[in-house]
């Protein structure tokens, strides 16, 4: 279930007696505070961290691996590891969502008229479990091929047109990109939220249970924590998916303004060296309206997807003057000879909330 040469690393300095060092510039995963050892690589199934000595060079568990889950969900405390970010979580609650998979052959054959023009086949949704978690405070700073440790942003009420909530640490994960363990300890992960949406209870497997806050928290931020929409392309080995959340309305100039956040997860599934250089973005909007945005990069970045570190997320957000559009558009990337190739961002729709009498709580209770 991992991904990249870190753990191999990790397998031979522990084995050269060398101790547990972390890979040179922290890198390995991006996490480098975490020091996980798989049954696959060293024979056994413990889960382990540096305890906090100058040397750092001592293991204490952390827990112990179980096996991951074939069918069915993760309830709500467990205890993972992100197999491709390599942070220690705990599941909040699961969402289903519609995956459109367009490395998936489709028997639809009809040409679909979407706004974004591609005349492309309809692709069909298919039912997806992903997970609201909680990020481990002390893996945080350490997650580098991430743009940003994730945080959920939306829109204050309309009373205040300024306001915009950011809960830092949480984040949405496929359900195949969960590694669950179990550890003994009452508080396995720093968090601030952790001891208010969750309390230890040792007769419930796993031991952490939602508190009421917790089920509160959820019913009155739905419209605007829930994950609907996830969109897949790959081209030539490079796996684009898109999650866009509608994040709310303002007012401005007398007209409406709808924003959207959009997470985008590159990964390299060949073998190859690959960075991203430039992004060229098509933006379609109900008012009629066509934008088209060129740039360097992502996100400040033109990150490097190797074998290593074969993946790279990131968040961004847009606006429309309507209710309702599409995105889509490419990503140049380069290879080490210096020939380039564009990789597609598959189309995906911003639809806003059909229910907007609620606005977002934030943190208040």
């Amino acid at each position: 279930g991992f991904r990249g040469g870190y753990w191999e690393w990790r397998a031979r300095e522990l084995g050269s007696g060398r101790g547990a060092q972390c890979p040179p510039g922290g890198s390995g995963l991006g996490l480098s505070s975490l020091c996980a050892l798989h049954s696959a690589v060293l024979g056994t199934s413990r889960l382990s961290a540096p305890r906090n000595r100058p040397e750092g060079k001592v293991l204490e568990t952390v827990g112990v691996f179980e096996a991951p889950k074939q069918h069915g969900k993760y309830e709500t405390g467990q205890l993972f590891l992100h197999s491709v970010f390599g942070y220690r979580g705990i599941v909040l609650f699961p969402w289903q969502a519609r995956l459109y998979d367009r490395d998936v052959a489709s028997p639809v054959t009809e040409k679909s008229e979407n706004a974004a023009g591609h005349g492309s086949k309809e692709v069909k949704g298919k039912t997806h479990t992903y997970y609201q978690v909680l990020i481990d405070a002390r893996d945080c700073p350490h997650i580098s091929q991430r743009s940003q440790t994730e945080a959920v942003t939306f829109l204050a009420n309309h009373d205040d047109s300024r306001a915009l909530y950011a809960i830092p640490g949480l984040d949405y994960v496929s359900h195949e990109d969960i590694l669950p363990y179990s550890s003994t300890d009452q508080v396995p992960i720093q968090h601030e939220l952790f001891e208010r949406f969750l309390m230890y209870d040792q007769t419930k497997v796993p031991p952490f249970v939602a508190r009421d806050t917790l089920c509160a928290w959820q019913e009155k931020n739905h419209p605007w924590l829930e994950l609907s929409d996830v969109h897949r392309e790959t081209t030539e080995n490079i796996r684009v998916t898109v999650i866009p959340f509608y994040m709310g309305m303002r007012e401005a100039q007398n007209s409406h303004v709808y924003w959207w956040r959009y997470c985008i997860r590159l990964e390299n599934l060949d073998s190859e060296v690959v960075q991203l250089r430039e992004r060229h973005w098509r933006i379609f909007s109900l008012s009629g309206t066509l934008e088209t945005v060129r740039g360097r990069g992502v996100v400040g970045r033109e990150p490097v997807l190797s074998k290593e570190q074969p993946a790279f997320q990131y968040s961004s957000h847009v606006s429309l003057q309507a209710s309702s559009g599409h995105m889509w558009g490419t990503f140049r990337f380069e290879r080490p000879d210096g020939s380039h190739f564009d990789v597609r961002i598959p189309p995906f729709s911003l639809e806003s909330n059909k229910d907007e009498k609620t606005p977002p709580s934030g943190l208040h209770w």
